[in-house]
């Protein structure tokens, strides 16, 4: 077998291969690691057939999607998952064939309704529902904790001893243990009640993951996260230097338009001398009046240069063939020195 855990964060992500037909799946890949896992495979010789998601993540953003789509894999997830990218929908007992190794599916609901684990011959991945040292959470989401206590003491807990531990989370660096190791020493498997598990559960005081909202949102739908859009439109458009923009306007280059996509309340409290003002939520429906020869270079700014690059990949798309984004925002305008000006 050919394994590779990789980590990102807290977040733990897993290329498993077999050596003999170089078939592979990847298992809760994680949406900034996609050159990773083409690296890996690339320098081991592999071609994924699977990428699996052993739960709908709410703490980070799930690759599946963009990793199966760049390579032509199947998404695999339990038949629970709402994720309409689902390729190949398993259930609990269910077998994925890897070339020579073989993956036993089990469905182990409790810190959400989807969640699954992954026998791998002599070891067993997690997901969220047994770390090493803990459990998942039960308080997200399609969580609950009578259910993790089934799928732990009616179910993980009954397995051969011996059976390495992979969970998709560690907080502590931790790679991997054993389930001996966890029946023994894993402090919330130490009460084997129904009630007392429940209760301990529902004790716990946890912050809730920085992006819960829109993580569940974008892993569920396979729609698109704030940052991917981003990066998508980085991707269509250039960007102009701030020192640039300062050099032409000094020279009043007449061709050249800064234009201000904030609210015009901080655009009146202080813009780039001459910018004009259209903010992002009115563009398309403006811009026809306020700009209209496509063929002048435009430079879209805001505050912190977000905005201004959705805003410039807009303008191409409308036809605005030479718009641009500046190169940072105001606020990195205003820590360089560089003039403003206030008013309408």
């Amino acid at each position: 077998m050919i394994f590779h855990q990789i980590r990102c964060g807290n977040c733990l992500s897993y290329l498993i291969g077999c050596e003999e037909t170089r078939t592979a799946i990847v298992v809760d890949p994680e949406s900034s690691q996609i050159d990773r896992y083409l690296s890996l495979v690339s320098r081991d010789g592999l071609l994924i057939h699977f990428v699996f998601d052993t739960h709908t993540h709410a703490d980070h953003f799930s690759g599946s999607k963009q990793l199966a789509t760049h390579i032509g894999a199947r998404v695999v997830m339990h038949r629970a998952a709402a994720a309409p990218f689902i390729d190949m929908p398993v259930d609990d007992g269910e077998t994925l064939i890897v070339g020579k190794l073989r993956a036993r599916v089990m469905h182990t609901p409790g810190h959400t309704s989807d969640s699954t684990c992954m026998v791998f011959g002599d070891r067993i991945l997690t997901g969220d529902t047994l770390l090493i040292g803990g459990t998942g959470r039960t308080d997200l989401p399609s969580g609950d904790p009578y259910q993790l206590y089934d799928s732990l003491f009616h179910g993980i807990l009954l397995l051969e001893p011996a059976l390495e531990v992979f969970p998709a989370h560690d907080y502590k660096g931790r790679t991997n243990s054993t389930l001996r190791d966890e029946i023994e020493n894993n402090p919330r498997l130490q009460s084997r009640d129904r009630n007392t598990f429940v209760e301990q559960m529902r004790a716990l005081e946890l912050g809730m993951p920085a992006h819960l909202t829109e993580a569940l949102r974008v892993n569920r739908s396979g729609g698109k996260s704030v940052a991917s859009l981003i990066a998508d439109a980085s991707g269509k458009i250039a960007f102009m230097a701030m020192e640039d923009v300062l050099r032409l306007g000094d020279a009043h280059d007449s061709n050249i338009i800064v234009l201000d996509v904030r609210e015009h309340e901080a655009y009146r409290a202080g813009h780039i001398p001459r910018a004009i003002n259209i903010p992002r939520g009115q563009l398309e429906l403006r811009v026809n009046d306020l700009l209209p020869d496509p063929t002048r270079r435009i430079v879209a700014c805001c505050e912190y240069g977000k905005i201004s690059t959705l805003a410039a990949a807009t303008l191409k798309d409308m036809g605005f063939g030479r718009a641009v984004a500046l190169d940072g925002g105001i606020q990195a305008w205003k820590r360089a020195g560089y003039p403003l000006v206030g008013g309408p």
